[in-house]
């Protein structure tokens, strides 16, 4: 008893020199939240515990928490790593690939510190901060991609984001999961499923019908302008239902998504998380920290993708599409599939889902807002191959889930889809430049030779 007591009055888990006392009540997790977890690991604070400095103590103990607490701490070298060869010219590519892995621990680092935010701030603010931090650094680069014209690069790789998800990432995890638990029933909550399906269904006629007015009609009924006007009143609505999707999940129906979390209170690795190990204050000054951080790796990962192009011999649009989403999501990804060797396909659901529908519904219509504020041409007409597999990858994706129930063959299916869509980029990015195949379908209009605004 009297070791928990002492736990519970270490300085670092005191803010203003009073001791934050926390129940069992859920601070809005997400699925994306419990899938970091899944790569953390219990940090040593044994040798901190000893300085007997108390601000330096606290310091050391929320260093060492932050930045290997997680699995992925081998791949922390790689960010001073990447400014290193940034600023003292090393090749190009090699920053990108830096930038890239760093990025992927601190996806998940930002994961881990709204969580511990969340904790403080109880269910309501901890979901709504959870549900925009979610997806942090496919937002920074889209920023960053827009504040350097690289309308392209930011179109393929939230288009490739969404895809990895649904496909890749869901594909993989009931795969696996199917070839685990071959003799088990594996069962899920089609209530979660469903309402994901319609957002993105929804997301993806916003997609098409720019695309459809493009074709649709009289040749003159069809401008940049229009279309580019049509996309903004749709990502406004897109943000609307996208606010309604978080009141709709954590006030109104909650108990939809939370219901799992209440089978997890036994398990150690999820439960454990229920218990903050950094403070309040020390968790936002630490968030803005490595937002900052990601930031900087963002501007890198944009200004560079070029030239790792013409290295690589792979052009931006696969490297958006294909490469990018896979090594940014990485740690997302192995949590999916870990839930999913343990049978916890809700969970699964939520992560690959979740994720996908957080992209579709808000920061691609907040990338479409955020360029009209800079004056620049972001609209929904992502052209027909990216709109025809968005399409596609929806509705098989939709199809799949339908009876709540799973096995490996679903999975093959879906993983055997990306494979597909990731060599026709391939193929089709290997035979024309990117600004050609931009403006490509343009030519079969000869009243709209001229390029659309982006």
């Amino acid at each position: 008893m009297s070791n928990s007591i002492e736990q519970v009055i270490e300085p670092w888990q005191m803010e203003n020199g009073n001791v934050k006392v926390l129940s069992k009540e859920k601070h809005g997790r997400t699925a994306h939240n419990l899938s970091a977890s899944s790569l953390r690991k219990k940090s040593d604070i044994d040798l901190a515990s000893k300085v007997q400095c108390r601000t330096l103590k606290k310091f050391l103990v929320n260093l060492q928490e932050v930045l290997f607490g997680t699995k992925l701490c081998v791949l922390l070298p790689a960010v001073p790593l990447a400014m290193f060869a940034k600023c003292y010219g090393i090749a190009e590519p090699w920053v990108f690939a830096l930038s890239m892995l760093g990025l992927t621990m601190l996806a998940e680092r930002i994961s881990f510190l709204t969580e511990q935010i969340a904790i403080y701030t109880g269910p309501s603010v901890g979901g709504l901060l959870n549900a925009t931090c979610g997806n942090a650094t496919e937002l920074i680069i889209a920023i960053f991609a827009l504040w350097q014209h690289k309308v392209d690069v930011v179109k393929y790789s939230l288009l490739g984001s969404i895809l990895s998800n649904l496909l890749l990432v869901l594909g993989t995890s009931l795969f696996c999961g199917g070839l685990v638990n071959l003799h088990k029933e594996q069962n899920y909550d089609r209530k979660q499923a469903d309402v994901n399906s319609s957002l993105l269904l929804l997301a993806l006629l916003c997609h098409v019908l720019p695309l459809m007015f493009r074709y649709a009609g009289e040749s003159a009924a069809y401008s940049p302008k229009a279309t580019l006007q049509l996309s903004r009143a749709s990502s406004i609505v897109m943000l609307i239902a996208y606010m309604a999707y978080i009141f709709f999940q954590l006030c109104t129906h909650s108990n939809l998504f939370a219901a799992q979390e209440e089978e997890e209170d036994d398990d150690d690795d999820v439960g454990s998380e229920e218990t903050p190990v950094i403070g309040f204050w020390s968790g936002v000054v630490w968030l803005v920290g490595m937002t900052i951080v990601i930031a900087i790796l963002s501007e890198y990962v944009v200004g560079t993708i070029e030239e790792a192009s013409a290295s690589w011999g792979i052009s931006v649009t696969f490297i958006s599409i294909i490469l990018l989403p896979i090594v940014g999501n990485a740690a997302e990804h192995a949590g999916a599939v870990i839930f999913a060797f343990k049978n916890k396909l809700d969970i699964t659901l939520g992560i690959a889902l979740g994720s996908a529908t957080q992209i579709a519904m808000f920061v691609v219509p907040a990338s479409v807002l955020f360029g009209w504020i800079l004056g620049i041409n972001m609209d929904l007409d992502f052209n027909l191959l990216e709109t025809g597999s968005l399409a596609l990858s929806i509705i098989v994706t939709a199809f799949t889930l339908q009876d709540g129930t799973s096995h490996y063959m679903k999975g093959l299916i879906l993983l055997l889809c990306y494979i597909v869509i990731g060599a026709c980029f391939f193929v089709s990015s290997g035979t024309t430049t990117d600004h050609q195949q931009n403006n490509i379908d343009l030519d079969f209009r000869p009243s709209t030779k001229a390029s659309p605004a982006y």
